[in-house]
């Protein structure tokens, strides 16, 4: 059984202090560029990102990104951004299960259960730049 922790801390100073940072309520654009599958290899991801309590980013190399849209809200993960997993195979699928991480008292502890939604290959849309 393999066991995968993805911690993706946010964290900036404010006034000397550390506090969590905010960001866009909405997950950024994306476009589809093919078929959503349902599992992709543990091997080949690089990084994921939390976008909000449903969505989460996986990139599996160089600009390659798949957004899984969860079929539920999870509560509190928009907010944690970090996550764990149990698997068994060598491949993170839309079966699994993931469970939002919380720091409680210097260390993590696992929240809610949530079931992942399939993998859809996408292109981050570029935001305009202000002027």
């Amino acid at each position: 059984m393999r066991l995968i922790m993805i911690a993706m801390a946010a964290t900036v100073a404010v006034g000397g202090g550390l506090a969590l940072a905010k960001r866009d309520t909405a997950p950024p654009a994306a476009v589809s560029t093919g078929a959503p599958v349902s599992c992709i290899p543990l091997s080949h991801i690089r990084e994921s990102r939390v976008r909000s309590d449903t969505v989460i980013d996986f990139r599996t190399g160089g600009k390659t990104w798949y957004r899984n849209t969860l079929s539920h809200n999870c509560p509190s993960l928009g907010y944690e951004e970090k996550f764990t997993y149990t698997t068994s195979l060598s491949q993170l699928c839309s079966t699994d299960i993931i469970h939002v991480l919380h720091n409680y008292g210097g260390g993590l502890q696992k929240g809610a259960g949530c079931g992942l939604g399939k993998f859809e290959p996408v292109e981050m849309v570029k935001r305009a730049k202000a002027p």
